[in-house]
């Protein structure tokens, strides 16, 4: 009997972290995650993966042009900063002393707030 689950999996980010950029166009840039998509698995960082877009003329805008925006990021180009080095760091998930699941960074020991 074959299972079928609707349930997506858990990231390692959530919006307001600080990410660092692994890999793409900008690679080694650092930003705040605006929000995340969990069904495509993907995130928008503040400033990063600017693209052009061409807005025609309306009554909000009457004079259209080109504006500049963030594209989403896939999380797996994605690592998350620890908030007391500044280093980029995987994340792990542990249960605290509410028997709460909070994630932690795996180069420090030390749970992420968020």
């Amino acid at each position: 009997m074959e299972r079928k689950f609707n349930k997506q999996p858990k990231l390692h980010i959530k919006s307001g972290d600080t990410v660092l950029v692994i890999s793409g166009d900008d690679k080694g840039k650092k930003g705040k995650i605006l929000s995340v998509d969990q069904a495509k698995r993907r995130a928008i960082v503040e400033g990063l993966n600017m693209v052009t877009k061409h807005v025609k003329p309306t009554a909000n805008s009457p004079q259209g042009g080109i504006e500049k925006k963030e594209a989403p990021i896939h999380i797996s180009n994605l690592k998350l900063v620890d908030p007391k080095t500044g280093e980029a760091t995987r994340i792990g998930r542990k249960k605290n002393e509410d028997g709460k699941l909070v994630r932690y960074s795996k180069k420090t020991g030390e749970v992420i707030n968020g």
